[in-house]
């Protein structure tokens, strides 16, 4: 899965409009490869992203519930404490490569 797309479902307040857009103009980039579409290319990614919206919104709605509701806060600090994790193995790894070059 593409890392730029995030969970939408059970949040508090819920997805907006414009979240919900942005992660399905995301996937259809992904999928048809065009990161930097022509303007025809970029009409057909938004139809195609109007459709995927229109279906994750519904999807979202359908879906039951699990567990707390995930907040913008919570889901900001997750990934800032897997970067700090990423940061120490990178950090880390380097240590161990310079310990062995020496």
């Amino acid at each position: 899965m593409c890392r730029n797309i995030r969970v939408l479902h059970n949040f508090e307040p819920p997805a907006t409009n414009e979240e919900v857009h942005a992660a399905a103009l995301q996937f259809v980039r992904k999928v048809s490869g065009l990161s930097k579409p022509n303007e025809h290319d970029f009409e057909l990614l938004e139809k195609a992203a109007a459709l995927i919206t229109k279906e994750t919104k519904r999807l979202l709605r359908q879906l039951p519930k699990r567990g707390q509701p995930r907040t913008r806060d919570g889901e900001i600090a997750k990934a800032r404490a897997k970067w700090v994790k990423r940061e120490e193995q990178m950090f880390n790894r380097f240590k161990q490569l310079q310990a062995q070059r020496s």
